[in-house]
């Protein structure tokens, strides 16, 4: 088990609790993974973040491999030469930094869980001139698709936080569909 007590209380996360959220954020990322490789067909570190949170998802270790491959997708994130490709490398770089959830009670831990999806839903939009539209139809397949171990990680966790332009927009409104409230 993974568990920090804080002053408001510790969250425990099991191993099983993290691979199945990182496995959520796999598929969420991959969604947009052509994205980044029509824009830079020759840059590998999206594509090798994803990997890597399936590699950790599927039973492997959570440990270098994971964390390199985040930063190299952020980094990839950064050197994107369109909007859209920056989110869908964004979304890999979420789905492996899932496996480092923090089991603290920090509403800012929920970009853990749901961060590959809401990277991935602006990503589409933007390929789609802006189409709000398109973002709303990739946050219904994502909260079709979230399992109820994902449902009942996230249950345990504030709700998302304000802010964060677009993406902070779709993370909140695939948080309120998975709890219910939308």
């Amino acid at each position: 088990m993974v568990t920090v007590a804080n002053e408001t209380g510790g969250i425990v996360l099991s191993m099983q609790d993290l691979r199945e959220v990182t496995g959520y954020a796999a598929v969420s990322a991959h969604e947009a993974l052509e994205i980044f490789e029509s824009a830079h067909p020759a840059d590998p570190r999206p594509r090798d973040a994803i990997d890597a949170a399936w590699t950790f998802a599927r039973g492997g270790e959570r440990g270098k491999t994971l964390r390199d491959t985040a930063w190299a997708a952020h980094k990839a994130a950064r050197d994107a030469n369109t909007a859209a490709a920056g989110d869908a490398a964004r979304a890999a770089m979420c789905a492996a930094s899932a496996a480092y959830l923090h089991p603290l009670a920090n509403a800012h831990q929920v970009k853990h869980i749901l961060g590959a999806a809401a990277h991935a839903a602006r990503a589409a939009e933007l390929t789609a001139g802006g189409d709000r539209d398109v973002g709303a139809d990739h946050i219904e397949r994502a909260r079709r698709r979230a399992t109820p171990v994902v449902v009942d990680v996230l249950s345990r966790y504030p709700a998302a936080p304000p802010g964060g332009g677009r993406v902070g927009e779709l993370l909140r409104d695939l948080d309120g569909a998975l709890r219910g409230r939308s």
